[in-house]
């Protein structure tokens, strides 16, 4: 069964970290590009990262750009969105992807 699964989240400050991780099983994590998107309260799904299968490309939504960095480890399975200087509008449910297979999401509330 092809499953991702999102973890990380949490509540933060402006100004503050988190790092997400998406843990993946059922098929071959390494072969394939993977994403990040999120969604805001009441909005659509935003494109947030995107990172080729052996980490060699990697591309971020102008949003994010200089915040964020999209890693993976194939050997565990696992993409990551390490987020630094969060902002009130980073605030959304945060999912990873793999074309139409998509995790629960996790919860990241930037709030002071």
């Amino acid at each position: 069964q092809e499953q991702l699964v999102e973890s990380g989240g949490g509540l933060v400050q402006p100004g503050g970290s988190l790092r997400l991780s998406c843990a993946a099983s059922g098929f071959t994590f390494s072969s394939y590009v993977m994403t990040w998107v999120r969604q805001a309260p009441g909005k659509g799904f935003e494109w947030v990262s995107t990172i080729s299968q052996n980490s060699g490309v990697t591309s971020y939504a102008d949003s994010v750009k200089g915040r964020f960095t999209v890693s993976r480890d194939n050997a565990k399975n696992t993409l990551y969105l390490q987020m630094n200087s969060l902002k009130l509008e980073d605030t959304a449910v945060y999912y990873c992807k793999r074309g139409n297979l998509k995790g629960q999401g996790t919860q990241v509330t930037v709030s002071s």
